[in-house]
């Protein structure tokens, strides 16, 4: 795959390849070993955001210890993941789910689907990605079309369907686990964007 001004992936950088010893490893594991590699690639810079949380009660047993005994959510969560790619903004959310034919939608919270409205809407490069762990399939689905189904359904959940029809499988390669931008690269098609990182016609 090429990557945008001719980057490329180097498979004969010292340490680049990421081998997996563990082969049932979370999304969440696999999406932070994926963003390592293309961090040691120099590709993108993408990263787990901190959970946003106070700390109210911390005890200190001994000098060196702290444990913490009483914290809150500080405010509410947006997406997983954040970070810039080609000079665009790159946020999406990572979901797992053990059903074999649908993803609920009650696993996305409704101030996450309006933090992906507002990124569509300032240009940024949104979408979900989920994991259907009993199947062993990942698909990549653009957060416009999440929102479009949300618009146009009554259901509680996305059909399996519907990610097979408007979503991107994610295969997984002996040197990378999750290849998203792989998928973005297709989708987007050479990505030459303008300064507000939309594909120019």
């Amino acid at each position: 795959m090429k990557y945008p001004k001719g980057i490329k992936k180097q498979p004969n950088i010292v340490n680049a390849p990421i081998k997996y010893g563990n082969r049932g490893m979370s999304l969440e594991n696999d999406l932070n070993l994926t963003n390592e590699y293309y961090r040691n690639l120099d590709i993108a810079y993408i990263y787990k955001k901190p959970t946003p949380i106070k700390i109210t009660k911390v005890d200190y047993p001994s000098r060196k210890e702290a444990i913490i005994k009483e914290a809150f959510f500080q405010m509410p969560s947006t997406t997983d993941y954040n970070g810039i790619y080609n000079g665009c903004y790159i946020d999406f959310e990572a979901k797992e789910t053990t059903s074999r034919s649908s993803f609920p939608l009650a696993n996305i919270h409704h101030h996450q689907i309006e933090h992906m409205r507002h990124i569509i809407e300032h240009h940024g490069i949104c979408f979900l990605i989920v994991r259907f762990t009993v199947l062993n399939k990942t698909y990549l689905l653009l957060a416009k079309d999440l929102l479009s189904f949300i618009k146009l359904n009554n259901r509680k959940s996305i059909p399996l369907s519907y990610f097979q029809k408007y979503g991107y499988l994610l295969k997984e390669t002996l040197t990378i686990r999750v290849d998203y931008l792989a998928i973005i690269e297709k989708i987007y098609g050479g990505i030459l964007y303008d300064k507000k990182c939309t594909v120019k016609k």
